[in-house]
């Protein structure tokens, strides 16, 4: 409750936020639709949910920059929606799909990584500046993916590998241009204590 008492009305009921708790709230939602749906409208609804989801992430981002709502709250439950989000949907599809696991590896990995870094970016005083368009296209490519895999999960094998290796490679590619990123930022560091 102390943490919650340290951000004003406006940051805990601004509209980003508010769009930010239901995308807290789609989770469990999702999660349910998924595990019971058995015909193929019933995936569907779960898809509708998750595309939902994506909407509320766009919108409260759009609307928090466009007019000037950002707030320090936003900073820490938006990237933290978004993480609990894409760890259902691998978790909830990792029991149909074979190689989900993988994803799910490289998807942990890389977020220990960035919140590692971060931190210790953070211990330097500084931090990376927002997310950059690699992570956006990344996330945009595993929604999608995502997305299709829950919709149609009569999918043919060969088409399920290939959109798992398209995620995955988005994931790898943006994971290796994190850590290019905090490198540099690491050795700017390093340069200006010398």
């Amino acid at each position: 409750m102390k943490l919650v008492a340290k951000f004003s009305k406006k940051d805990l009921w601004g509209i980003p936020n508010i769009l930010c708790y239901i995308r807290f709230l789609l989770i469990p939602v999702f999660v349910v639709l998924y595990i019971k749906a058995a015909q193929p409208g019933e995936y569907l609804k779960a898809a509708a949910v998750v595309f939902l989801s994506g909407l509320t992430d766009f919108l409260d981002g759009f609307i928090a920059r466009r007019f000037d709502m950002v707030t320090e709250l936003g900073k820490i439950i938006d990237p933290l929606a978004d993480k609990l989000t894409q760890a259902s949907l691998i978790f909830v599809l990792i029991v149909k799909i074979k190689w989900m696991f993988l994803l799910l590896i490289l998807f942990v990995v890389m977020q220990l990584f960035l919140l590692i870094a971060g931190l210790v970016m953070l211990k330097k005083g500084t931090k990376l500046s927002g997310s950059k368009w690699f992570g956006k296209v990344s996330t945009t490519v595993f929604y999608a993916v995502m997305l299709v895999l829950i919709a149609v999960p009569t999918l043919n094998i060969t088409v399920i590998d290939i959109l798992m290796l398209v995620c995955g490679a988005f994931l790898l590619l943006s994971f290796l241009l994190y850590i290019n990123e905090y490198v540099h930022m690491y050795h700017g560091i390093k340069t200006t204590e010398e």
